[in-house]
């Protein structure tokens, strides 16, 4: 990171300004393809400049403590890697207020409000953003609170907004919790999208792995005849290859 950039305001367009000088247009052509941007394709129109994660994590410690109004800028962006800043942003401050040492109760609820209204107005839109951000600002934010947030998106007609849902799940089962998880996979079962699929079976293969695999066991005896074969294929992907099998042969 340059002294420029270490010693900018703490503005949305210092963040993005210092985003650019470290953009690869090679590396954006690639990535563009990897996450599907062309006509009729999951991410299409999503804008990249050519960033990996660990250059975008340096830039977001550089600007931690950006203000709430800047960090909205950001994910309003049509550029795919200033809106993961914003994201990754938020999240930063919220692991911060949730710190035993100087938890602030109001602070992560702000922090998780601003994000799930990003969600709503369709700026936390592929994959990636939704992954690094909703186990946090989702799940571990409504760990002690009431989750219907998570069913209302689990039935919008967005895919980005179910994976939220499922994929937030994710902070739950870090915590020991399964049950919104299992419930969200039973209710996403017939999901249409691959990405649900995957996000479906991976989460449940969490629980397997984190919390209970009998808990994975049960919901596959009852359910692995219905699911689709990515789902299934990633919910048992930790089984013995003999168990493996044996839920693959019920579809």
């Amino acid at each position: 990171m340059t002294d420029a950039a270490l010693n900018s305001p703490l503005t949305a367009s210092a963040v993005k300004d210092t985003l650019a000088t470290l953009a690869d247009p090679e590396l954006a052509l690639g990535v563009a393809r990897f996450f599907q941007t062309g006509p009729g394709q999951y991410g299409e129109g999503d804008v990249f400049i050519g960033l990996k994660m660990p250059v975008v994590r340096t830039v977001v410690k550089t600007f931690a403590a950006l203000p709430q109004r800047e960090i909205d800028l950001l994910l309003d962006s049509e550029v795919h890697e200033q809106r993961l800043t914003g994201l990754l942003i938020l999240v930063a401050q919220f692991e911060r207020a949730s710190k035993p040492a100087g938890f602030d109760a109001a602070a992560r609820t702000r922090l998780a409000t601003d994000y799930l209204a990003a969600v709503r107005r369709g700026r936390v839109n592929n994959w990636d953003l939704v992954d690094c951000s909703a186990p946090t600002l989702v799940g571990t934010y409504l760990f002690d609170r009431p989750r219907d947030v998570m069913l209302e998106l689990a039935v919008s007609q967005v895919l980005w907004q179910r994976r939220v849902a499922m994929v937030g799940s994710l902070g739950l089962i870090m915590r020991g919790d399964a049950s919104t998880s299992l419930e969200l996979a039973a209710r996403l079962l017939d999901d249409r999208e691959p990405l649900m699929h995957k996000a479906v079976g991976w989460m449940l293969r969490e629980v397997g792995k984190r919390i209970d695999r009998a808990l994975l066991l049960a919901f596959l005896d009852e359910h692995a005849a219905e699911m689709p074969r990515t789902a299934l294929s990633y919910a048992t992907e930790h089984l013995s290859p003999e168990v493996r099998a044996a839920y693959r042969a019920r579809r």
